[in-house]
């Protein structure tokens, strides 16, 4: 780390937040620790490793690659991918033990075509996200009978709630999943898991459903004030200038920016290609416990914040402070902490304490 550009996690808070967690909920078999994209930008296995300290006994990731790198540290811990593997790489899946995900009959029959017997499999139930997973009841007792008949194991079964801020959208998924699993024997299905983080802190638990899925709740993204979770992680800069600009002087590309009067800028060490995108600007960070607003044009590597006589050469820039703020800058962006963690780049070092 040679810039002082680095995000700081707290692997004890994310141990502590899991544990509240499933404390709170504890209604359920199965918690699948969801360790995609990196954790949610955290990266490193030692979050992965809190996670199951914490008490998550699945973890679930998005693809085959997320999978095998933890498969190399965590030997005996299930995973289950979420997304699509093709059919070419069950091999691998086998080798592994990896869970994967039965999202259409096609695919069904490819691969008992292909002859993968030892596979653990969750069919993906389509309630109305339209994204991924079988749509009717036709499709799913067609598969869930081509999979019996050729000793694929059944381990689980799932949806996804695609609205959980709309009661009446997720109350529809809900029905739609019970309709479409009426024909099933839900007692010789191990695993029935519905709810991720949204779902699970505003709705009862359907009575067979068994498992639940914990993704951003993990990092203390919750509405629910009750469990009392913590920020996990913070993101930080420097400041590498001050620069004077005088009335009309011009900043950065494009001279986005024009000074009113005699101001004080800060360059500070971090841009775009670490995941502040343009947008940013205009929103604040924190210097010294005090907020300053970024201005001009974001730099691939660099960007600008007006500051005053306070602000010096080597102060920290605390460019996502915590929960609230994460959440500050969401919100400014129009979009969700979802995608401000996960835009954090591979290049910004993580330091864990």
């Amino acid at each position: 780390m040679y810039r002082n550009t680095y995000a700081k996690i707290n692997l004890k808070n994310i141990q502590d937040n899991v544990q509240k967690i499933i404390n709170y909920y504890h209604q359920y078999t199965y918690y699948f620790g969801v360790v995609k994209a990196d954790c949610y930008g955290h990266n490193d296995l030692q979050v992965v490793n809190s996670i199951i300290k914490g008490g998550c006994n699945y973890l679930a990731v998005a693809m085959l690659e997320e999978a095998l790198e933890i498969r190399n540290q965590f030997k005996d811990i299930p995973i289950l991918c979420l997304g699509v593997i093709p059919s070419s790489y069950l091999i691998i899946c086998e080798q592994n033990n990896i869970t994967i995900t039965i999202n259409s009959l096609s695919y069904t029959k490819e691969l008992i075509k292909e002859k993968h017997h030892n596979l653990k499999v969750h069919i993906k139930i389509n309630s109305g996200m339209n994204r991924l997973g079988l749509s009717n009841l036709e499709e799913i007792n067609e598969t869930i009978k081509l999979l019996e008949q050729n000793h694929i194991t059944i381990e689980g079964i799932y949806t996804h709630i695609y609205n959980a801020s709309n009661k009446q959208d997720t109350e529809n998924q809900f029905n739609k999943f019970q309709e479409l699993l009426k024909d099933v024997n839900k007692e010789k299905i191990p695993i029935i898991h519905l709810a991720a983080s949204e779902t699970l802190t505003n709705y009862p638990k359907l009575p067979f459903v068994n498992g639940c899925r914990l993704g951003i709740i993990m990092y203390g993204f919750t509405d629910n004030l009750n469990l009392n979770l913590q920020s996990t992680i913070s993101l930080h800069s420097q400041v590498i200038q001050i620069n004077e600009l005088h009335k009309n002087d011009k900043l950065g590309y494009n001279g986005a920016y024009i000074a009113k009067s005699l101001e004080h800028i800060a360059v500070v060490s971090i841009g775009y290609a670490d995941g502040v995108i343009r947008k940013n600007t205009g929103r604040y960070v924190y210097i010294n416990n005090k907020k300053y607003q970024i201005v001009g044009n974001i730099c691939m590597d660099m960007l600008f914040v007006k500051v005053d006589n306070d602000v010096k050469v080597g102060d920290d820039v605390i460019v996502l402070k915590d929960i609230n703020h994460i959440t500050e800058v969401a919100n400014y962006l129009d979009t969700i902490p979802y995608e401000v963690l996960c835009s954090i780049g591979k290049r910004v070092p993580r330091i864990y304490k």
